[in-house]
């Protein structure tokens, strides 16, 4: 029997670049739901998430994914919505040639969603992190696959849990043409992720009180598990599609899936489960491209980039930032002025420093002996220069983000300002309303 090996997983990586003229873009959207007065909604009870998931696929005709009796994703036309563990809905989207299209597909289903909602004691809601409700009283969803998490991450960081049930983000997908192409790519993205989380900070409050953060989101990723999170430091300037199968092959699995089910890999490295086996299996290609979706650093490559590291804004930021990222890799001249800023940047302290920064202060803080408002000036100014050339017809795209960014502003400084008016949870609820 041939067991699956690194060169072949090497390999795999090599035939995903594509030629410019086949690039696309895939957004990846997170929005939850709860009741009036911010209680989360479950999953089984009158009109929760079980219900939602149905009507959904009755609306749209969407092709429901079951686990056992219990319907946990939706599949239709190359896109699918799926399930977090705390019942976050996300949509995934298709890949689409433009923002234009992919603003389409992202306001349809926003549009059915809010459908679904009428009438109902049901608000969806677009912000970071759960305002009003407490991580304890969010019901887990029946997913196999989270019972295992749930056993395994809280031994690895103590706002593992806060991760699973009660945060929200927004992701975009990337092409890219080879090697070498992918990794300036990687580069730019892993060393923007201060700006990233400054920019669309959105998580000031947690149980209706300010946390001191303006992404609590983030924090609470740094803080989630050290193997899986952040970004490997001794491969975000040397990245090579070998760089990072070896990063892959050493974080260890929480999970490998067989007849049906996910079984727990005790902490196992997948390099293990290649060359000795878990319980008496053996790795294969499904196992590899499910291991993927378990690490999470702020930059993942697969078939495509996908650039994480935003908390869930509206429908329009949602946008902007794909449009920012757009701009800013798929125009040559673009990606290199970026990587011209990502150096500056790098001048002054350490990745995790400006990080913590940003997830504290948003636009306020300080990177070295600028502003993060000024330096997220200059990246918007390249990103709006960058879709000029390859989109002109969705530069507008931008211009909430460009708005906030002349305003020195983030959405959790807009959150805060509501709060310190009215923080009842209805007055926070409308202000985050999605």
């Amino acid at each position: 029997m041939n067991r699956l090996n690194r060169n072949q997983l090497i390999e795999t990586f090599s035939s995903y670049g594509s030629p410019r003229s086949k690039w696309l873009i895939g957004g990846e959207f997170e929005r939850a739901v709860v009741h009036s007065d911010g209680r989360p909604v479950s999953y089984d009870e009158p009109n929760g998430i079980r219900w939602i998931l149905e009507q959904l696929a009755d609306l749209q005709d969407w092709e429901i994914q079951k686990e056992g009796d219990f319907p946990i994703a939706l599949l239709r036309n190359g896109a699918s919505i799926t399930l977090e563990p705390g019942g976050q809905v996300e949509l995934s989207g298709a890949p689409h040639a433009t923002l234009g299209a992919l603003d389409a597909e992202m306001r349809s289903n926003r549009d059915a969603l809010l459908q679904i909602a009428e009438g109902q004691d049901l608000i969806w809601t677009a912000c970071g992190l759960t305002p009003i409700a407490a991580i304890e009283d969010i019901q887990w969803m029946p997913k196999t696959r989270y019972e295992v998490m749930r056993a395994y991450l809280p031994q690895r960081g103590a706002l593992a849990e806060y991760m699973m049930k009660g945060t929200c983000s927004v992701q975009c997908n990337y092409d890219y043409r080879d090697e070498v192409d992918c990794a300036r790519k990687v580069r730019l993205c892993a060393g923007l992720a201060p700006l990233t989380t400054a920019l669309f900070a959105n998580s000031p409050l947690y149980k209706n009180q300010p946390t001191g953060f303006k992404s609590y989101r983030a924090h609470i990723w740094s803080n989630t598990d050290p193997d899986r999170c952040g970004f490997p430091p001794a491969i975000r300037q040397q990245w090579s599609y070998e760089e990072w199968v070896d990063y892959l092959l050493q974080v260890p699995m929480m999970f490998f899936y067989r007849d049906g089910r996910y079984l727990p890999a005790h902490g196992r490295t997948f390099q293990h489960f290649m060359q000795e086996g878990i319980d008496g299996h053996f790795a294969n290609m499904a196992d590899w491209d499910l291991h993927q979706t378990s690490v999470f650093p702020e930059v993942r490559v697969k078939r495509t980039i996908e650039v994480r590291g935003a908390d869930c804004v509206s429908t329009d930021m949602a946008l902007a930032f794909c449009a920012l990222f757009t701009g800013l890799l798929y125009c040559d001249l673009a990606l290199d002025e970026g990587l011209d800023l990502v150096s500056e940047i790098e001048q002054w302290g350490d990745h995790a420093s400006r990080l913590s920064e940003a997830a504290r202060t948003g636009l306020d803080g300080t990177i070295g002996n600028r502003r993060i408002a000024d330096w997220a000036s200059d990246l918007g100014e390249i990103a709006e220069r960058g879709l000029q050339n390859c989109l002109p017809d969705d530069t507008q795209k931008l211009d909430p983000l460009m708005a906030l960014i002349e305003a020195g502003r983030c959405p959790a400084d807009l959150l805060l300002e509501t709060w310190h008016r009215d923080p009842s949870p209805q007055s926070i609820l409308r202000a985050v309303a999605y």
